[in-house]
């Protein structure tokens, strides 16, 4: 087993305030499926281009994210593949130990 150390708990405590923001979640779910453009994102979770913007900025800094540029656009993806996948494991086990956390009428706690 690996010794936890400080670094690892930073990074964990990056993660978990990435996912602390309802949009910064949506995006990231939505790339586990691929690369997207800034455009498609406003589209696809119905926030202005300023929210995508920010919530982009905000994924960058925290090194879940990453822009590539194609011409005139910018496509945005997990900077690991394994992140998506962590993130699918991780929506699996919420929805698996509280199966009415996804009901319309919503989480208890919020």
């Amino acid at each position: 087993m690996t010794t936890v150390t400080l670094t690892h708990a930073a990074a964990l405590t990056r993660l978990g305030q990435a996912l602390s923001e309802g949009v910064r979640t949506q995006i990231l779910l939505t790339l586990r499926a691929g690369p997207t453009t800034p455009s498609q994102l406003v589209e696809a979770l119905g926030v202005s281009k300023q929210v995508i913007s920010n919530q982009l900025a905000c994924l960058r800094g925290c090194g879940l994210v990453e822009a590539v540029k194609d011409g005139r656009h910018s496509w945005y993806r997990l900077v690991d593949a394994r992140l998506g996948e962590a993130l699918g494991e991780l929506l699996e086990v919420v929805v698996t130990v509280d199966p009415d956390c996804c009901s319309p009428e919503g989480c208890a706690c919020s």
